[in-house]
């Protein structure tokens, strides 16, 4: 028979390109003879990352709207039409047998012709406060993979699945004791480690809070492995000591979690999803600068659960040192976060996923 043939779009941001490779690799491990296209935003990260993955990519001329009137805005009834009709020359040309979207703005327009040409489509949602762009897809999808209980909200309940997000589970199958792990980055394997995570750019307003509050961890008897992101390296590695490792990224992430005893970060779907399979103590500070908040939203469904603490940028001055420590101080509400926040891990979303997108092959 004809070999399979899969597209797939998400991009953006990596919260959107990560699981379309994940995804894109779980089915070529199934199917090794399955071509595969994946469609992007000509000007945005999947151009890059995507090759760099090992698959082929089509960019589209579209982008979002923006909040306020400006000539981008003005331009996007002609970015929409001109994605619509390549989108369409590219589904035609491809003829695939399933189209795959999880979210970003060129999977709007590629699922929208996709649909209309015919072809199944599946959508995966990350977060817990679902993307306009999956929003405006619902009704025409077969399938809608999400990660988090309560979707209806946004999705037709019929069409959902819950499968969790396609995450690194190399990164996080922690193999090493904590001491090796904490050797790696020239810490004290005996002494408590704290783990700061802003993604690869960095998080300004949690780097402020790290450089505000050395002195107070250094009295809680921490030491701190700060990965401060690219942006404000130059800025903060004046802090490196035997006790603060100030790093623009990690790069051995699975190493950093077996080292850490708790862990500050963001509260991006793929952060969440990792941190879930860590089961480490977590205080989430969401970024107030995405879409619909849904960094509030991701960490909140963890919080109703009791699996994590959560602060808000505007509570930092006023509660952060409070909450802390009291963390820190209760090893009974340390392990309690722990088990709490393991039990929301699903390693096997990926698969998960892909089972749902093979019973849509005929």
């Amino acid at each position: 028979m004809d070999r399979y043939r899969f597209i797939l779009s998400g991009g953006g941001t990596g919260g959107h390109i990560y699981p379309a490779v994940a995804i894109a690799n779980e089915l070529k491990r199934r199917h090794p003879d399955a071509e595969f296209l994946f469609v992007g935003a000509k000007d945005k990260m999947e151009m890059e990352k995507v090759p760099q993955a090992g698959y082929e990519i089509k960019g589209l001329w579209i982008s979002g709207l923006q909040r306020k009137l400006t000539l981008k805005n003005l331009m996007f009834p002609l970015k929409l039409i001109s994605s619509l009709l390549e989108a369409r020359k590219i589904v035609k040309q491809f003829k695939p047998h399933v189209a795959i979207g999880t979210g970003g703005f060129a999977s709007g327009p590629l699922l929208r012709m996709a649909e209309s040409s015919g072809v199944p489509c599946v959508l995966q949602e990350q977060n817990s406060f679902a993307g306009i762009t999956n929003k405006l897809l619902a009704s025409k999808a077969e399938k809608i993979c999400v990660a988090y209980d309560g979707m209806e909200r946004f999705f037709p309940k019929e069409k959902i699945v819950k499968t969790g997000n396609p995450i690194r589970t190399d990164l996080v199958q922690i193999k090493e004791s904590k001491k090796e792990a904490a050797s790696f980055f020239g810490l004290d394997g005996d002494k408590k480690t704290l783990l700061v995570l802003g993604g690869s750019l960095g998080a300004r307003r949690i780097n402020q809070l790290v450089e505000k509050e050395l002195s107070f961890f250094k009295k809680q008897g921490l030491q701190v492995l700060w990965q401060c992101g690219k942006l404000y390296f130059e800025e903060y590695k004046k802090y490196e000591s035997e006790s603060v490792k100030v790093l623009a990224f990690v790069n051995r992430m699975d190493l950093a979690y077996a080292s850490a005893d708790v862990i500050i970060s963001r509260a991006g779907a793929g952060s969440v999803s990792e941190l879930c399979l860590v089961g480490k103590p977590v205080i989430f500070i969401p970024s107030p600068n995405v879409a619909e908040d849904h960094q509030t939203q991701n960490a909140q469904a963890l919080v109703a659960k009791d699996a994590a603490v959560m602060l808000r940028e505007t509570e930092l001055d006023e509660a952060f040192e409070t909450r802390f420590s009291g963390l820190m101080e209760s090893k009974e509400m340390q392990e309690k976060l722990g088990e709490e926040i393991k039990k929301m891990a699903m390693p096997k979303a990926t698969e998960h996923i892909v089972d749902e997108i093979e019973k849509l092959l005929k």
